[in-house]
């Protein structure tokens, strides 16, 4: 069959079950495609050769070509993904054109996907190609915020890109949707100088806490979200913020390698959950437990103490 949809789960996650559900849903809407089970954890080889680094995490195939992918157990977007997917293999194979003018429009997206993409051979924290890897070191040296799309994970964007942006090599750096060149024309734009002026620059890590911290008048960072914990300690500190019917929003801390290490120094604050309230570190999971056992939880929770 045309369309394959292999989910990558584990066991011990109830997320994953919820989406096995959602799956055999979808199964019996759009019979064309084939569902795939397949235990992450079972197949070292297979998850690691596709980057899977969580559960669940969906991939999508059509005539044996790796089209798509959904990381996280996001209801909604599998089945719009599905559909989507399910309804382009039932075009017939002579539209041709329409397929063409489809891609050109998901290229255009990715390429607009970030002020600054990086088509790659790998990812930054793994390039493989040596061009690959001296464009992530020129950017990362310069500071320069990007976003990175590994052409090995989709054949059709790898080939469709060439055509698209009439560049035939990797790495290709794009910024606000323009072409800016491959590696040669990055190494002559940082030789002129010219590199800093083109390129967005990262925003500071201190900068980027500080607004996460205030996102919300209520923050915790955790393992996990509000209806997944990924913790025994998040667990309970969402049990004591849920009874006290405050409003509340997390960030997952599992998600972001940078946040995780850099908020401990930032609050000096050696483990999580991390619990703030209007900018301002309250503690962690034994503080808020002593808060609720006073009575003091909620008129902290509220700014009121």
């Amino acid at each position: 069959r045309s369309v394959v949809v292999v989910h990558f789960w584990a066991p011990w996650a109830p997320q994953c079950a919820q989406m096995n559900e959602v799956m055999e849903a979808l199964a019996k809407e759009h019979v064309q495609v084939t569902f795939v089970k397949l235990e992450a954890e079972a197949v070292p080889e297979v998850s690691e050769k596709y980057g899977i680094s969580s559960v669940p995490t969906f991939l999508f195939f059509k005539n044996s070509q790796k089209v798509d992918r959904l990381d996280g157990a996001h209801a909604p977007e599998l089945t719009k993904k599905v559909q989507r997917h399910a309804s382009s293999a039932s075009v017939s194979a002579g539209s041709n054109d329409s397929t063409k003018e489809d891609l050109n429009v998901r290229l255009k997206k990715l390429i607009n996907a970030a002020p600054c993409m990086l088509f790659m051979k790998g990812s930054p924290k793994e390039p493989r190609c040596g061009f690959s890897k001296q464009m992530v070191e020129i950017l990362n040296k310069h500071g320069i915020s990007f976003s990175s799309f590994d052409i090995f994970s989709d054949e059709e964007v790898r080939q469709g890109l060439k055509t698209y942006s009439n560049w035939p090599t990797y790495p290709q750096l794009y910024v606000a949707g323009e072409l800016i060149g491959g590696l040669d024309i990055v190494k002559e734009l940082e030789a002129s100088g010219e590199l800093d002026t083109v390129c967005p620059k990262a925003q500071k890590l201190e900068d980027r806490l500080k607004i996460l911290i205030n996102k919300a008048p209520v923050m915790l960072f955790m393992k996990g979200s509000k209806q997944v914990a990924k913790c025994g300690f998040s667990k309970q500190i969402i049990e004591i913020l849920n009874n006290t019917g405050v409003d509340y929003e997390t960030f997952d801390i599992l998600e972001d390698e940078e946040v995780r290490q850099g908020l401990k120094t930032y609050s000096n604050w050696p483990t999580y959950p991390q619990l703030y309230v209007k900018g301002e570190l309250v503690g962690g999971l034994d503080i808020v437990k002593e808060l609720k056992e006073s009575g003091e939880l909620l008129p902290v929770l509220k700014g009121e103490n």
